[in-house]
């Protein structure tokens, strides 16, 4: 019987919360050298540029005798790149991580967010105040109570001369806008931002350079076919998965999809409550870091292949209501991810068939 992500239950030990700190498989390979900014766009060059000097910064040694005699270190400026999805800032905060040489961690916001809650906040502190580099991927505001953790904890560690990088859609200024109420805890946002020079990199979603930009949902007789001959692979039906990512930490959801091959859902439909899209939002996140390809079937009334026998294109799988809220830039980031996911998916299915043809 083919393995179901709603039957997984991942309880990740503090061991491996500490040795996922590291870029995901997705970027690994990711450099400086082979990051290409688009011509059209300055800001991405001059971005690479800056990441590079900040690189070479680092680098340097801190100060002679007379620094180490300091009770404490001058407060660390990091760099905060924002910008909308897909134009590379990922690339660049990962390039970073792999030009350093000194101690330095990656993770996630929620990550991050995690690691506090099983350490503590004085523990994570002093652990994570051992790095030169901490690099924050995807700092968002879905919670007050995390970004006010989390402000915290880059002001802490800033304190004590660790410089930290931080990718997000939004300026830091900007943070919580259209979510809830930023006004109540504004001064917390705006002490963080001071921490931070922003570059703000301009462009568009270099997944659209390859042609792929929409979803292509497939016959659920296939999707099921296929899961049931491919080794490691997941079967899931849309709603059952929605209902157990409720039970999971998303902090969880990396090791939710550990050792699978490829994922494949069925009965998938649009989302319309922010809690349940939100969290898909960050399964399709961890299944792109991790380059695990995804077959996507609609609901019956909509899973059928066009008439030309081509995938039928899936475009609503947000509601209006979700794409007009402060979470925008995040839904349209998915649907980009997820569109990559599938076509990968997709080829899947393709090369299957060729093999059985021949």
């Amino acid at each position: 019987m083919t393995d179901a992500l709603s039957d997984r239950r991942p309880a990740p030990s503090l061991e491996r919360l500490l040795a996922d700190l590291v870029p995901p498989p997705r970027f690994a390979r990711a450099r400086l050298e082979n990051y290409v900014p688009d011509p059209a766009f300055p800001s991405q060059e001059e971005a690479k540029q800056r990441i590079t000097a900040f690189a070479a910064e680092l680098g340097r040694p801190r100060g002679g005798f007379l620094s180490r005699l300091r009770r404490k270190p001058e407060p660390a400026l990091g760099i905060y790149l924002d910008g909308g999805f897909g134009v590379g800032k990922t690339h660049l905060l990962t390039s970073l991580f792999h030009a350093v040489e000194g101690a330095r961690v990656y993770g996630t916001f929620v990550e991050y967010t995690d690691l506090v809650g099983a350490l503590g906040f004085q523990k994570a502190v002093d652990l994570l105040g051992e790095s030169q580099l901490v690099c924050i991927d995807e700092f968002e505001l879905d919670d007050p109570g995390d970004t006010l953790l989390m402000t915290r904890l880059i002001r802490e560690l800033s304190d004590r001369g660790v410089a930290i990088v931080a990718t997000s859609n939004t300026l830091p200024d900007a943070l919580g806008e259209g979510r809830f109420a930023a006004q109540d805890f504004l001064r917390e946002i705006q002490a963080m931002a001071e921490r931070f020079q922003v570059l703000r990199i301009d462009g568009e979603d270099y997944r659209r350079r390859d042609g792929v930009s929409e979803i292509c949902a497939l016959p659920e007789a296939e999707v099921a076919e296929h899961a049931e001959s491919t080794p490691e692979a997941t079967l899931d039906a849309f709603d059952p998965l929605l209902a157990h990512l409720s039970t999971v930490h998303p902090s969880r959801y990396g090791a939710l999809i550990d050792e699978v091959s490829s994922v494949h859902l069925t009965g998938v439909h649009g989302l319309t409550r922010h809690h349940d899209a939100l969290r898909f939002v960050v399964l399709v996140d961890r299944l792109y870091d991790r380059e695990v390809p995804s077959l996507v079937a609609l609901e019956a009334s909509g899973g059928e292949r066009s008439g030309d026998g081509a995938p039928r294109v899936f475009d609503d799988l947000f509601s209006a209501e979700l794409l007009r809220s402060g979470y925008r830039k995040k839904y349209l980031r998915s649907l980009s991810r997820l569109a990559s996911l599938a076509n990968d998916g997709a080829q899947l299915l393709r090369t299957g068939s060729s093999d059985a043809a021949s």
